[in-house]
Formats: structure tokens, C-alpha cells, sequence
């Protein structure tokens, strides 16, 4: 991040939150800055874009009998 706090709040605790929901979620993430000089916008993307793609790994596909998996097993 290119400042170390957006308002009070300090921009090391969005690596601490995904470090910890991670490790005690079991599951695996890579989180990658593309673009991006304002620190308050990037941490914004981090959360937003993490929002959609659980979302997204979580619902079910009602339209569908096939096993929710890549590898199609569980």
C-alpha cells in the first residue's frame, strides 16, 4: 500500500484479515494488486472483489445436477 493508514485505519491489517480468514477458512487465495495508487481504493478492491468471488465459490447452481468442483469430486 502506498500509505501505511487510510484514515485510522492501518493498511497492514488487510493483509492481517486475509492472512487469518484464510488460514482458519482452510482455503487458499491470491489476492493481486493490477493497478492502483490510492491506498483507500486498492484496500477497497481487496474487500470487494474477495466479496464476490466467495459469494460466487459458495452458491449453488440451482440450474444444475453436476458436482460443484473443478476437479468433479468432493
Amino acid at each position: 500500500f502506498p500509505s501505511q493508514k487510510v484514515g485510522e485505519f492501518d493498511t497492514e491489517l488487510v493483509r492481517e484479515f486475509f492472512e487469518a480468514f484464510v488460514r482458519n477458512a482452510g482455503i487458499t487465495l491470491h489476492l493481486k494488486k493490477m493497478a492502483g495508487a490510492n491506498s483507500h481504493h486498492i484496500a477497497e478492491a481487496c474487500f470487494k472483489s474477495f466479496a464476490g468471488v466467495l459469494k460466487s465459490a459458495v452458491s449453488l447452481d440451482l440450474n444444475t445436477d453436476d458436482i460443484p468442483s473443478s476437479k468433479g469430486i468432493l
